[in-house]
Protein backbone atom coordinates (compact mmCIF):
# COMPACT_ATOMS: atom_id res chain seq x y z
CA UNK A 1 0.00 0.00 0.00
CA UNK A 2 1.49 3.43 -0.90
CA UNK A 3 0.01 6.72 0.05
CA UNK A 4 -1.31 9.17 -2.66
CA UNK A 5 -0.14 12.73 -2.66
CA UNK A 6 -2.41 15.69 -0.97
CA UNK A 7 -2.20 18.76 0.14
CA UNK A 8 -1.48 18.79 4.21
CA UNK A 9 -3.69 21.48 5.96
CA UNK A 10 -2.30 22.51 9.28
CA UNK A 11 -4.74 23.76 11.66
CA UNK A 12 -4.09 25.32 15.37
CA UNK A 13 -6.54 24.86 17.87
CA UNK A 14 -6.32 25.74 21.84
CA UNK A 15 -5.70 22.63 23.56
CA UNK A 16 -8.04 23.69 26.49
CA UNK A 17 -10.82 24.98 24.60
CA UNK A 18 -10.79 24.31 20.76
CA UNK A 19 -12.14 26.66 18.29
CA UNK A 20 -15.22 25.02 16.71
CA UNK A 21 -14.48 26.30 13.55
CA UNK A 22 -11.08 24.34 13.02
CA UNK A 23 -12.87 21.00 15.22
CA UNK A 24 -15.86 21.14 11.92
CA UNK A 25 -13.55 21.05 9.41
CA UNK A 26 -11.45 18.77 10.68
CA UNK A 27 -14.82 16.43 11.49
CA UNK A 28 -15.92 17.16 7.86
CA UNK A 29 -12.65 15.78 6.20
CA UNK A 30 -13.06 12.82 8.73
CA UNK A 31 -16.44 12.07 8.09
CA UNK A 32 -16.31 12.23 3.98
CA UNK A 33 -13.40 9.30 4.42
CA UNK A 34 -10.12 11.54 4.93
CA UNK A 35 -7.23 11.53 7.31
CA UNK A 36 -7.06 13.88 10.17
CA UNK A 37 -4.21 14.29 12.43
CA UNK A 38 -5.23 14.67 16.22
CA UNK A 39 -3.73 15.26 19.76
CA UNK A 40 -4.72 12.38 22.70
CA UNK A 41 -3.38 12.89 25.89
CA UNK A 42 -1.15 9.89 24.99
CA UNK A 43 0.27 10.62 21.74
CA UNK A 44 -1.14 12.52 18.41
CA UNK A 45 -3.46 9.63 16.41
CA UNK A 46 -3.59 9.83 12.97
CA UNK A 47 -7.36 9.46 12.11
CA UNK A 48 -10.04 7.87 9.52
CA UNK A 49 -13.84 6.71 9.31
CA UNK A 50 -13.15 3.40 11.59
CA UNK A 51 -16.29 2.31 9.59
CA UNK A 52 -14.88 3.39 6.04
CA UNK A 53 -12.68 0.67 4.58
CA UNK A 54 -11.44 2.25 2.37
CA UNK A 55 -10.46 5.57 4.72
CA UNK A 56 -8.70 3.16 7.02
CA UNK A 57 -6.77 1.19 4.20
CA UNK A 58 -5.47 4.78 3.61
CA UNK A 59 -4.11 5.19 7.18
CA UNK A 60 -1.81 1.86 6.06
CA UNK A 61 -0.62 3.76 3.29
CA UNK A 62 0.24 7.15 4.82
CA UNK A 63 1.81 5.31 7.39
CA UNK A 64 3.26 2.36 5.44
CA UNK A 65 2.25 0.21 8.14
CA UNK A 66 1.18 -3.59 7.59
CA UNK A 67 -1.92 -4.58 7.50
CA UNK A 68 -1.04 -7.32 10.16
CA UNK A 69 -0.87 -4.51 12.58
CA UNK A 70 -4.24 -3.51 13.86
CA UNK A 71 -5.73 -0.45 14.80
CA UNK A 72 -7.36 1.44 18.13
CA UNK A 73 -11.06 2.36 17.50
CA UNK A 74 -11.38 5.58 19.55
CA UNK A 75 -14.99 6.91 20.55
CA UNK A 76 -16.73 9.94 21.95
CA UNK A 77 -18.06 7.98 25.21
CA UNK A 78 -18.42 4.36 27.03
CA UNK A 79 -21.92 5.02 25.69
CA UNK A 80 -20.93 4.84 22.22
CA UNK A 81 -19.27 1.17 22.78
CA UNK A 82 -21.98 -0.92 21.47
CA UNK A 83 -21.34 0.96 17.79
CA UNK A 84 -17.84 -1.04 17.75
CA UNK A 85 -18.53 -4.34 20.08
CA UNK A 86 -20.57 -7.17 19.66
CA UNK A 87 -19.95 -7.72 23.45
CA UNK A 88 -18.88 -5.74 26.27
CA UNK A 89 -17.11 -8.47 28.93
CA UNK A 90 -17.88 -7.41 32.98
CA UNK A 91 -14.14 -6.90 32.78
CA UNK A 92 -14.20 -4.39 29.98
CA UNK A 93 -17.61 -2.29 31.55
CA UNK A 94 -15.91 -2.06 35.21
CA UNK A 95 -12.29 -0.58 33.52
CA UNK A 96 -14.34 1.39 31.58
CA UNK A 97 -16.58 2.79 34.39
CA UNK A 98 -12.97 4.01 35.78
CA UNK A 99 -10.88 4.83 33.47
CA UNK A 100 -12.59 6.19 30.59
CA UNK A 101 -12.42 8.97 29.34
CA UNK A 102 -8.34 7.99 29.57
CA UNK A 103 -5.23 6.06 28.10
CA UNK A 104 -6.82 3.09 28.18
CA UNK A 105 -7.31 0.93 25.79
CA UNK A 106 -9.76 -2.21 25.67
CA UNK A 107 -10.41 -5.28 23.59
CA UNK A 108 -13.43 -6.23 23.26
CA UNK A 109 -15.68 -8.93 20.36
CA UNK A 110 -15.71 -7.02 17.30
CA UNK A 111 -18.99 -5.61 15.83
CA UNK A 112 -19.86 -6.35 12.27
CA UNK A 113 -20.23 -2.92 11.25
CA UNK A 114 -16.25 -2.62 11.82
CA UNK A 115 -14.44 -3.88 8.62
CA UNK A 116 -11.59 -6.52 9.55
CA UNK A 117 -8.90 -4.39 7.86
CA UNK A 118 -9.35 -2.17 11.24
CA UNK A 119 -8.52 -5.39 13.41
CA UNK A 120 -6.10 -7.81 10.46
CA UNK A 121 -8.59 -10.16 10.11
CA UNK A 122 -9.02 -10.84 14.27
CA UNK A 123 -12.45 -11.06 15.43
CA UNK A 124 -11.95 -8.62 18.38
CA UNK A 125 -11.71 -4.85 18.31
CA UNK A 126 -9.42 -2.38 20.49
CA UNK A 127 -11.30 0.67 21.64
CA UNK A 128 -10.38 3.21 23.62
CA UNK A 129 -11.79 7.15 24.73
CA UNK A 130 -9.73 10.25 24.78
CA UNK A 131 -9.83 12.61 27.44
CA UNK A 132 -8.13 15.03 25.48
CA UNK A 133 -10.54 18.32 24.32
CA UNK A 134 -9.22 18.68 21.36
CA UNK A 135 -10.06 14.62 20.53
CA UNK A 136 -12.95 14.90 22.26
CA UNK A 137 -14.19 17.63 20.28
CA UNK A 138 -13.44 15.79 16.99
CA UNK A 139 -15.04 12.98 18.03
CA UNK A 140 -18.10 14.42 18.83
CA UNK A 141 -18.43 16.92 16.09
CA UNK A 142 -17.32 13.83 13.48
CA UNK A 143 -20.31 12.14 14.51
CA UNK A 144 -18.43 8.42 13.68
CA UNK A 145 -16.04 6.03 15.57
CA UNK A 146 -11.91 7.09 14.48
CA UNK A 147 -9.61 3.99 13.97
CA UNK A 148 -6.29 6.38 14.98
CA UNK A 149 -3.08 4.68 15.18
CA UNK A 150 0.15 7.37 16.20
CA UNK A 151 0.50 9.64 13.63
CA UNK A 152 3.97 8.56 12.63
CA UNK A 153 5.60 6.14 9.50
CA UNK A 154 5.19 2.22 10.84
CA UNK A 155 8.40 1.68 13.47
CA UNK A 156 9.02 5.62 14.03
CA UNK A 157 8.91 7.05 17.27
CA UNK A 158 4.87 8.11 17.89
CA UNK A 159 5.05 12.13 17.93
CA UNK A 160 4.26 13.90 20.91
CA UNK A 161 3.41 17.80 18.78
CA UNK A 162 2.23 18.76 15.47
CA UNK A 163 5.69 19.03 14.18
CA UNK A 164 6.64 15.19 14.90
CA UNK A 165 3.39 14.35 12.80
CA UNK A 166 4.39 16.72 10.32
CA UNK A 167 8.24 15.27 9.55
CA UNK A 168 6.46 12.02 8.41
CA UNK A 169 3.63 12.72 7.09
CA UNK A 170 3.16 15.86 5.77
CA UNK A 171 1.16 15.79 2.41
CA UNK A 172 0.32 12.38 3.11
CA UNK A 173 -3.16 13.40 5.29
CA UNK A 174 -5.31 15.70 4.89
CA UNK A 175 -5.32 18.16 8.02
CA UNK A 176 -3.51 18.30 10.77
CA UNK A 177 -5.20 19.65 14.45
CA UNK A 178 -2.53 21.24 15.91
CA UNK A 179 -3.06 21.66 20.03
CA UNK A 180 0.39 22.05 21.34
CA UNK A 181 2.11 19.25 22.80
CA UNK A 182 0.81 16.11 24.43
CA UNK A 183 0.61 15.40 27.91
CA UNK A 184 1.43 12.53 28.61
CA UNK A 185 4.11 11.62 25.47
CA UNK A 186 3.20 7.41 25.72
CA UNK A 187 0.83 4.98 23.91
CA UNK A 188 -2.17 3.88 25.85
CA UNK A 189 -2.34 0.72 28.50
CA UNK A 190 -4.01 -1.91 26.03
CA UNK A 191 -6.11 -4.73 28.18
CA UNK A 192 -7.74 -7.78 26.52
CA UNK A 193 -10.67 -8.26 27.66
CA UNK A 194 -11.65 -11.66 25.35
CA UNK A 195 -9.53 -13.66 28.07
CA UNK A 196 -9.31 -14.74 31.38
CA UNK A 197 -7.68 -13.58 33.27
CA UNK A 198 -7.95 -10.21 31.22
CA UNK A 199 -4.18 -9.40 29.76
CA UNK A 200 -2.25 -6.09 29.90
CA UNK A 201 -0.93 -6.48 25.64
CA UNK A 202 0.75 -3.26 26.10
CA UNK A 203 2.08 -1.21 28.84
CA UNK A 204 0.95 2.99 28.67
CA UNK A 205 -0.84 5.45 30.34
CA UNK A 206 -2.19 3.50 32.98
CA UNK A 207 -0.83 1.37 35.48
CA UNK A 208 -1.01 -1.80 36.29
CA UNK A 209 -1.23 -1.33 39.81
CA UNK A 210 -4.25 0.84 38.92
CA UNK A 211 -5.67 -1.80 37.02
CA UNK A 212 -5.76 -4.18 39.55
CA UNK A 213 -7.63 -2.17 41.98
CA UNK A 214 -10.50 -2.56 39.91
CA UNK A 215 -9.70 -5.90 38.40
CA UNK A 216 -7.69 -7.67 40.61
CA UNK A 217 -6.81 -10.88 38.34
CA UNK A 218 -5.71 -8.67 35.37
CA UNK A 219 -2.22 -10.11 34.71
CA UNK A 220 0.78 -9.21 31.88
CA UNK A 221 0.81 -11.06 28.73
CA UNK A 222 4.32 -11.84 27.20
CA UNK A 223 4.26 -11.20 23.47
CA UNK A 224 6.07 -10.37 20.57
CA UNK A 225 6.10 -11.87 16.87
CA UNK A 226 7.26 -10.95 13.74
CA UNK A 227 5.29 -8.37 10.82
CA UNK A 228 3.90 -11.50 8.93
CA UNK A 229 1.45 -12.78 11.70
CA UNK A 230 -1.65 -10.45 12.52
CA UNK A 231 -1.29 -9.23 16.02
CA UNK A 232 -3.30 -9.43 18.82
CA UNK A 233 -3.35 -5.90 19.81
CA UNK A 234 -1.09 -2.99 18.11
CA UNK A 235 2.78 -2.26 18.93
CA UNK A 236 2.91 -5.83 19.46
CA UNK A 237 6.51 -6.34 17.13
CA UNK A 238 9.32 -6.90 17.65
CA UNK A 239 10.80 -3.45 15.82
CA UNK A 240 8.39 -0.70 17.05
CA UNK A 241 8.47 2.98 18.02
CA UNK A 242 12.22 2.68 16.95
CA UNK A 243 13.65 6.55 15.99
CA UNK A 244 15.79 6.96 12.95
CA UNK A 245 19.32 7.51 15.07
CA UNK A 246 23.25 5.54 14.90
CA UNK A 247 23.72 4.35 18.34
CA UNK A 248 27.22 4.11 19.33
CA UNK A 249 28.34 2.35 22.33
CA UNK A 250 31.57 2.89 24.32
CA UNK A 251 33.63 0.94 26.45
CA UNK A 252 33.33 2.06 29.66
CA UNK A 253 36.41 -0.53 31.04
CA UNK A 254 39.31 1.48 33.09
CA UNK A 255 42.34 1.16 31.39
CA UNK A 256 44.15 -1.63 33.15
CA UNK A 257 40.91 -3.70 32.95
CA UNK A 258 40.18 -3.60 36.62
CA UNK A 259 36.68 -2.54 37.52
Amino acid sequence: MTAMPRQTLRLVVDATTPDPAPIAQAARVLAGGGLVVFPTETVYGLGAHALDAVAVADIFGAKERPATDPLIVHLAAAADLPRVAAAIPETAAALAAAFWPGPLTLIVPRHPDVPPIVTAGLPNVAVRVPVHPVAQALLVAAGVPVAAPSANRFSRPSPTTAAHALADLDGRVDVVLDGGPTDIGVESTIVDCTVMPPLVRRAGGVAIEALRAIVPSIAVADHVAGVEHAQLAPGQLLRHYAPNARMTVYDAAPADGVA
